[in-house]
């Protein structure tokens, strides 16, 4: 008879209840969708959580058997568990724009407050939710917990009345079996309720031009609202354009002018409410360049932009992938230049601590070297370079023609000097990535998550998104 270390027999014991029982959805949950927001706090030195509400948050749109998140992506995750047996019964990582304002300088100096909202299905009997944090090692930790009784007088069963129609772009399939993925539109007036469908079904084609959402656009449902505006556009403060929208949109997040998201989570989760999601792009009805993304909440683009497909296709690997940005030349809010970096948990990120342990290792040919070899320095002058033409053209209030030109100038010069080099369209680990010069990597010279040349996702992050794809599909 085989024996069992102390060591194994101890992990057996610890796995969740429902990865060790053919238990099934039915047994724990119903078909509808529960949401529970909170409101996160924090500022230097302290970090804390409070109940908002639970509620009623539409039709159960994810898998109804990969109920415990396998994916192991974003900075924090939550944990259903069934009070009566202890067992996890649902997980998900997520990410969120307080996990973003917590690495700026901003945030040592203030508290802020975030409102967010977990989602899973609807539990049949109480039980117990638990935010768990990533820390330096990427392992997670519990940060706050709370008990939610399903029959409780203080849960809201009642279902909102839609904010918006909703129109079907395309349908593959059931709900449980397909990604379902929603795009919201902000800042349409009623008289532009055709061109945002219009829109929404433009970048829809844009998005699934690409590889791999085009060989997999059948395990998608693709769907769109956009309750109406009082006027076009969304609030824009460089620009001196004020607007109140329906979910609050905004450019200049952490006065950053090209970074789209809203703030006013729950505004968001309302309207989405009328329809079955997993997965939200937010479509705005602007001209100016922008647009953002975070793991599992949502992404935006502006619609009206010249480089509106590109802006799709990249947030959206953000949002829906976890994909980090690759590009380490541009501004951004966020504080960089640390002496060391711990390896990230975004798929396509390396600190490159240990090459030989290279998580994309298999990916690498023979002779490719790591770290990979590229004219680095001639690049980062000429970006410099851009970069500064673009903070003069912004400076002066340049009209977006004029910033598009520019954009084109440097997308030609980057397809075609980054295609020229030595290691071109092969998996390594090419120094410079996510903010950071020095001391993190990239998988291939270009990528989309890089730059805006129209080269689609290397294949470590083609398969991240085939990864995710295949875990939301039943």
């Amino acid at each position: 008879m085989r024996r069992i270390s102390p060591l194994l027999l101890c992990s057996l014991l610890s796995l969740p209840l429902l990865a060790q029982s053919p238990r099934t959805f039915d047994s724990f949950f119903e078909e509808r969708t529960m949401r529970v927001d909170y409101f996160h706090t924090g500022g230097p030195g302290e970090e804390t959580f409070s109940l908002d509400r639970v509620v009623a948050d539409g039709p159960w749109a994810g898998p109804r058997t990969k109920l415990l998140d396998m994916l192991d992506l974003g900075k924090y995750r939550f944990v259903v568990r069934d009070l009566a047996t202890h067992g996890e019964i649902y997980s998900r990582g997520f990410s969120s724009i307080y996990g973003e304002w917590e690495t700026t300088s901003d945030a040592k100096s203030r508290n802020q407050t975030f409102h967010e909202s977990v989602r899973f299905p609807w539990p049949k009997k109480p039980v117990e939710l638990i935010l768990e944090k990533r820390g330096e090692r990427n392992s997670f930790r519990p940060v706050w917990s709370t008990l939610i009784d399903p029959a409780s007088r203080q849960v809201n069963r009642a279902m909102l009345e839609p904010l918006g129609e909703v129109h079907t772009i395309f349908e593959s399939g059931p709900v449980h079996a397909k990604v379902d993925l929603l795009f919201l539109g902000e800042g349409y007036t009623a008289a532009e309720a055709d061109e945002f469908v219009a829109d929404a079904r433009r970048l829809a084609e844009a998005l699934f031009a690409v590889e791999p959402f085009r060989s997999r656009r059948s395990d998608f449902n693709v769907r769109a609202i956009a309750p109406p505006a009082a006027r076009s556009g969304v609030h824009r403060v460089r620009a001196n354009q004020n607007r109140r929208t329906p979910m609050s949109v905004e450019y200049n997040i952490f006065d950053s002018e090209r970074y789209v998201l809203t703030l006013d989570n729950r505004a968001l989760r309302d309207v989405a409410s009328a329809a079955p999601y997993e997965f939200v792009e937010i479509l705005v009805n602007e001209r100016q360049y922008g647009g953002g993304g975070i793991y599992g909440l949502h992404s935006t683009a502006a619609a009206g932009s010249a480089f509106a497909d590109y802006l799709v296709i990249h947030e959206f690997g953000h949002h829906f992938a976890a994909l980090g940005d690759e590009y380490y030349t541009s501004p951004v809010a966020y504080e960089t230049g640390a002496a060391s970096h711990p390896e990230p948990w975004e798929p396509n990120i390396t600190a490159l601590h240990d090459p030989a342990a290279l998580t994309w290792r298999d990916l690498v040919e023979p002779g490719t070297p790591i770290p990979t070899p590229w004219e680095k320095e001639e690049f980062e002058e000429h970006s410099r370079a851009v970069q500064k033409r673009r903070a003069e053209l912004r400076a002066k209030n340049a009209s977006e023609e004029e910033l598009e030109a520019l954009f084109r100038e440097q997308q030609a010069w980057e397809e075609k000097f980054l295609a020229s080099q030595k290691y071109a369209g092969k998996v390594g680990a090419f120094e410079g990535a996510s903010y950071e010069p020095t001391g993190l990597y990239r998988p291939e010279a270009d990528c989309i998550m890089f730059t805006r040349d129209r080269v689609g996702f290397c294949r470590v992050c083609d398969r991240a998104i085939r990864r995710v794809i295949d875990f939301h599909t039943d």
